[in-house]
Parts: C-alpha cells; structure tokens; sequence
C-alpha cells in the first residue's frame, strides 16, 4: 500500500507537466497535429516620389561677394525649378556655409555653397528637372532617387503574399498526411526588407550632371513599369525601376483527421 501511494503521488506532477506541454504547442487539442511553416513572400510598386540635391558654389576674393553672388545664383536654380510646377515646400535648403580657402589654387579666397533637396510626386520628370537646374546653373548635384512615399503599403501586399504561400504549403503538408487544416494558431513576423528601388539609366544621369549642355534633351530616368508580382530573384527576373518589399512569416497550423 504504500508503495502504490508514493506511485499515485509521483504520476500527478507527470500529468501537469503534460498539460503544460499541451500549453507550449500554441493551443493545440487533442487529436489535432501541429504544423509549423515559414514562408516568404514579396511585392513590387511603382515608385511615386523623386528626391534629388541641386546647389551652387561660388568663389570671390571676400565673404560677402562670394554670398551675393551665390544668393542670385540659387534664386535662379529655384525660379527654374518652380518654372517647371515643382512647389515652394518641395525645395528645402539643406545647407549654407561661406568659408575661406586655406589651401590649393584658390588659397585665400572664399567659398560659398547653397544646397537645396528637391523632392517631386512625378518620377517621370525627374530628368527634365536635373537639366532645368544645371542650365540655371547648378554645379553641386546628387540624386535623383526614386522611392514610395508609403512602403508599407508594398510590405503589406507581400506579407498577404507571404501568408498565401504558408497556407499553400500548409495544405500541401495536410494533404499528403491524409489531414486537412483546421486552424491557424500562430502568425509570426519574422523581418525582411521593404523599399528597396533600381534605376535603370543611372550612368546617362550621372555623366548628364556633370556635363552643362544648354540644347541636350532632359538625362533618361527610367520610366516605371506597371506592377508586376514577378519574376521572383531565384528565377533570374530583377524589375528594373520599382520598389520592392521582401519579407518572411511562420505560421503554425493544427491539422486533424479528414
């Protein structure tokens, strides 16, 4: 007797111990089966907004020459630019600094630079723009860059995407198991990157900002396609000229018996 005792006493904490495992499978009941998939998925948008840096810099033999002959200098590259529809809160300074030269062939003289970032809800007519400012004068440039103005719209389209495939592959699982799926227990957002942007032409734009040609066409900045869910990378396919999310989930599955 009281051997059976200390027996039933040891076999109550194994019992808990079991419906605590049952706890850590995420809510699985008995007669389901677990499935845990990971999965990826990913989008591709347009790109919807251009940015790019223009600005001028001026040498003179004192400080305020240098910065009166900047100040006309950027007034024109701003006047061309708005010429062409780009907005006043578009085109934000982004730096101003005079200085004098202590070193090279200008030693003594003074520097003034004025930098303005313009950013433009047209990608298209970013070229156009460039080829506006250095015709006004221009001779510090960077840019353009085509980005979205709401990324986490794209991430969201290839988290659904995402979700599709582990579902797909769930099935898949449940299927050849002789099982069909019965709940989702479990979403988890494992990273990935979003807002990734390829320009196709970028060589043309950057010999176009260094070569003032008052009469050349505006410097090709490519023209987006429409949105395209594919060709996925491990195909071989790269979407030139759009903004790609790519992001990964695991999901867990309880499949029962047909």
């Amino acid at each position: 007797m009281i051997r059976v005792r200390y027996l039933a006493l040891a076999a109550a904490p194994l019992a808990l111990a079991g419906c605590e495992r049952a706890d850590d499978a995420r809510g699985v009941d008995h007669g389901e089966t677990l499935l845990s998939v990971s999965a990826s998925g990913q989008a591709e948008s347009r790109p919807d907004r251009a940015q790019f840096r223009a600005g001028i810099e001026t040498f003179s033999r004192n400080a305020t020459s240098a910065s009166d002959a900047n100040a006309k200098k950027i007034a024109e590259i701003v006047a061309a630019l708005r010429e062409l529809g780009v907005a006043e809160e578009d085109i934000q300074t982004q730096s101003v600094n005079v200085g004098r030269i202590e070193y090279g062939d200008r030693e003594g003289q003074y520097r003034a630079m004025n930098v303005v970032e313009v950013t433009m809800d047209d990608p298209d007519r970013a070229g156009a723009a460039v080829t506006a400012v250095t015709e006004a004068g221009a001779n510090v440039l960077s840019g353009p860059s085509l980005t979205m103005s709401d990324p986490e719209a794209t991430a969201n389209l290839a988290y659904a995407d995402a979700y599709k495939a582990a579902r797909q592959r769930a099935e898949a699982y449940a299927e050849a198991a002789g099982m069909e799926v019965s709940r989702v227990l479990y979403i988890r957002d494992a990273g990935g990157q979003q807002g990734e942007t390829w320009i196709r032409g970028a060589e043309a734009m950057n010999e176009a900002m260094v070569q003032r040609t008052s009469n050349a066409p505006p410097p090709p900045v490519a023209p987006p396609p429409p949105i395209n869910m594919g060709p996925r990378p491990e195909e071989g396919g790269m979407m030139v000229g759009t903004t790609r999310s790519n992001v990964f989930i695991q999901v867990d599955f309880a499949l029962q018996e047909k």
